[in-house]
């Protein structure tokens, strides 16, 4: 359930992100445009008061025009230059200490516009904005009669005004997103609960099938629930000391419970035995492991088992059955459980042994290390072995499955 909230969380996280994203690009370049139209109305305004009353270029207009220029020059234009129709220079006139803004703009050609559109250019040049303008000019009777260029600076306080509309607007498209992001979130988890509380039921099904099943296996081998949760526990725990993830228990979880499950095929007389078994009775009682990942083999979900169930009898120098793995070869989960298994069978009461102390069996274990056991679990083993005697080898049935529900519940349902 927790799983769902996070994996939904993360979904919606990334759409708002990717929607923010896809979104903001395209409200800003719809921003920008319309601070082109904004700039170029500024600069096509300001130029007129310039231009007005400008006819054709006699010399007149031209010695107007000039007296007319330094006053220009100091608002927001830096650059003009003027053109007759033929597109002729005919005055070029500039504000001091703008050589080097000159200079960048002769890095661009541009074309003479048409007689009824204009031409304009965006520059930034040491983080301010310049627009750089040619205007058609025309006489009363909608007449070419030449062309104004000139290069307008955006002032500071316009700049701010225009970039802090930008900032709020993007801010707002990302708040919108995010709230519709959170809005849908409980509409998502309320037409999902229904199958997430399935999903957990059926799963919750599962498992108690698996613990039925176990339990099974206990009864006919003459054993007790306690010695499957015991080894169960014992395997969590050092698998979690070891950083193992939740999906790597879970198929650790099912193969403690389900590790002799091919018991159920071996024959009473052998499997119930109170004497040594002959070779030949040894070989049919090994064959349970076989027995055990066929039946496993007739559900997927219990496929993560299988490493327990068909090696857990593996030695790491290979000598084990069934089918001699050495060393790595053999599966993490198997080598785990081989040593909780002897671990177990050595600290419990059965009807032929009384437990071994805690200190014996201790000894036992490391005196099959690196010969039946992974040297370097069994040392982290022994790290945290004692508590975990202390803990759980004396506790009665109902602590133990209590135990259990609670680590089998973190790493299926919470996992």
């Amino acid at each position: 359930m927790q799983n769902i909230h996070k994996k939904i969380v993360k979904r919606l996280l990334l759409g708002w992100l990717s929607l923010s994203l896809i979104i903001s690009g395209a409200v800003f370049y719809l921003k920008m445009n319309g601070v082109d139209e904004l700039v170029l109305g500024l600069a096509v305004k300001e130029s007129r008061s310039f231009t007005a009353g400008f006819d054709r270029a006699g010399a007149g207009q031209v010695e107007m025009l000039k007296r007319k220029a330094d006053e220009f020059l100091k608002g927001h234009f830096i650059v003009l230059d003027l053109y007759d129709e033929h597109k002729k220079l005919i005055l070029r006139e500039a504000s001091p200490g703008r050589e080097m803004v000159e200079q960048r703009l002769e890095q661009y050609v541009h074309h003479f516009p048409m007689e009824n559109t204009r031409y304009y250019k965006k520059l930034w040049i040491d983080r301010q904005l310049f627009l750089q303008v040619l205007l058609p000019l025309q006489d009363k009777r909608g007449d070419l009669v030449g062309y104004f260029e000139g290069v307008y600076q955006v002032d500071a306080e316009t700049l701010h005004n225009i970039e802090a509309d930008i900032i709020r607007t993007l801010l707002l498209v990302v708040v919108v997103v995010l709230i519709t992001a959170i809005m849908l979130y409980p509409i998502i988890i309320s037409l999902n609960r229904g199958l997430i509380n399935l999903a957990t039921d059926l799963l919750k099904s599962h498992i108690e099938l698996m613990d039925v099943l176990g339990s099974a296996i206990a009864e006919r081998d003459s054993d007790t629930n306690s010695h499957n949760y015991r080894v169960t526990l014992y395997a969590i725990r050092l698998a979690e000391t070891l950083g193992l993830s939740s999906p790597q228990i879970r198929n650790l979880i099912a193969g403690a419970f389900l590790h002799d499950v091919g018991k159920i095929g071996i024959r009473d007389n052998i499997l119930l035995k109170p004497a040594s078994l002959s070779d030949t009775e040894f070989e049919v009682m090994r064959g349970h492991v076989l027995l055990g990942v066929d039946i496993i083999s007739k559900s997927n979900w219990l496929a993560g088992a299988r490493e327990v169930v068909e090696f857990h009898h593996e030695k790491f120098d290979g000598s084990g059955y069934m089918k001699g793995l050495k060393g790595k070869e053999i599966p993490l989960n198997a080598r785990i459980f081989a040593i909780v298994d002897v671990f177990d069978a050595l600290t419990s009461k059965r009807p032929y042994k009384e437990p071994f102390g805690f200190g014996e069996t201790m000894d036992t274990l490391q005196r099959d290390s690196g010969s039946r056991f992974d040297p370097e679990l069994l040392s982290t083993f022994c790290g945290i072995a004692y508590p975990l005697y202390q803990e759980i080898s004396r506790a009665d049935d109902s602590t133990l499955k209590a135990l259990l529900n609670r680590s089998v519940s973190k790493h299926f349902l919470n996992g």
